[in-house]
C-alpha cells in the first residue's frame, strides 16, 4: 500500500535540474543528484524504537534507538530542505493476515512479529499490523506533506510492493538507507535495490540493528565492500546543505 501525503505529480516527462554534491563515503566518496535522491527511511515504527513496542515487550534491546531517532530526524530534515524524497516503509499485515504466506511460507515462520503473535496469541493484532499503534511510524518522524509511506509484509521494501515504480517515477537514482533492523530488513532492501541498479548508501549513525553488535558489522563490511558505500549522517548533512 501507498500513501501519498498532498503529494502534487509532476508532469509526464518533467526533468528536475541536476543538483549536483559530493558525500563523504567509504570506500570512496560519492558524487550523487539530490534531486534524484530518495531517503529510505525503513521501518522506524513504534514496534521497533518506542517503549511499549513489540520490541520493548518482548525482551529486545531499544536502548539505540534514541540516537538512531535523532540522527534520522536531522537527516530527513536537510533532505527535504535539500529537494531529496523521503519514502518510509513500515512493516504491516493486513486484519487478515492474508500478506503473511501462511504456513506454508517461511516469512510465517521467521518474521519476528508473526512468531510472536503466534507464541502470545492474544497479541494477534497489535503489533505490526495494520491500524495498530506499534505499526505506526515513530511520533518524532511523522511523515509530512510530500513525504510517502509503503506497508511492506516482507523484509524486504521492494518485495511485492510499488517502490520501485514510485522510484522510477520520480528519476531517482540513488538511495540513502537509514532505519531499523540494520541486519534484517534495511540490508535486505538495499541488496534488493542494488540488484535493480539503485546507488545505495547507507547511513552508519541512523540505523540499529538486531542482535549482537557483529551483525551490524556484517552488514557494514557487506555495504562497503560488495554492494554500496557508508556514510554518516554529519556527511550527508554537510552535503545537502552545500558545505
Amino acid at each position: 500500500m501507498v500513501t501519498q501525503f498532498d503529494t502534487p505529480q509532476e508532469p509526464t516527462g518533467f526533468v528536475r535540474p541536476v543538483k549536483m554534491v559530493v558525500v563523504s563515503a567509504r570506500p570512496e566518496s560519492l558524487k550523487i543528484d539530490v534531486n534524484r535522491t530518495a531517503i529510505i527511511v525503513v521501518d522506524m515504527q513504534n514496534a521497533f524504537v518506542s517503549k511499549g513496542g513489540m520490541f520493548d515487550v518482548f525482551g529486545f534491546d531499544i536502548s539505540g534507538a534514541r540516537s538512531v531517532i535523532d540522527n534520522n530526524k536531522k537527516l530527513i530534515d536537510a533532505a527535504r530542505t535539500a529537494g531529496a524524497k523521503i519514502i518510509f516503509l513500515m512493516m504491516s499485515y493486513d486484519l487478515n493476515y492474508a500478506d503473511s504466506g501462511g504456513p506454508e511460507s517461511p516469512n510465517w515462520h521467521k518474521e519476528l512479529g508473526l512468531v510472536m503473535m503466534r507464541k502470545n496469541p492474544a497479541s494477534w493484532g497489535k503489533y505490526v499490523t495494520k491500524g495498530s499503534w506499534d505499526e505506526e511510524i515513530c511520533s518524532e518522524l511523522t511523515p509530512q506533506s510530500g513525504d510517502i509511506v509503503i506497508r511492506k509484509s516482507r523484509y524486504s521494501g521492494f518485495h511485492a510492493t510499488n517502490l520501485d515504480t514510485i522510484l522510477k517515477g520520480y528519476n531517482i537514482k540513488y538511495c540513502v538507507y537509514t532505519g531499523v533492523a540494520t541486519n534484517v530488513c534495511v540490508e535486505s532492501t538495499l541488496r534488493h535495490g542494488y540488484f535493480l541498479d539503485y546507488w545505495p548508501i547507507l547511513v552508519t549513525d541512523a540505523v540499529n540493528n538486531a542482535g549482537p553488535s557483529a551483525t551490524q558489522e556484517g552488514t557494514f563490511w557487506n555495504v562497503e565492500t560488495m554492494f554500496g558505500w557508508l556514510a554518516t549522517t554529519e556527511d550527508l548533512v554537510e552535503a545537502f546543505s552545500g558545505q
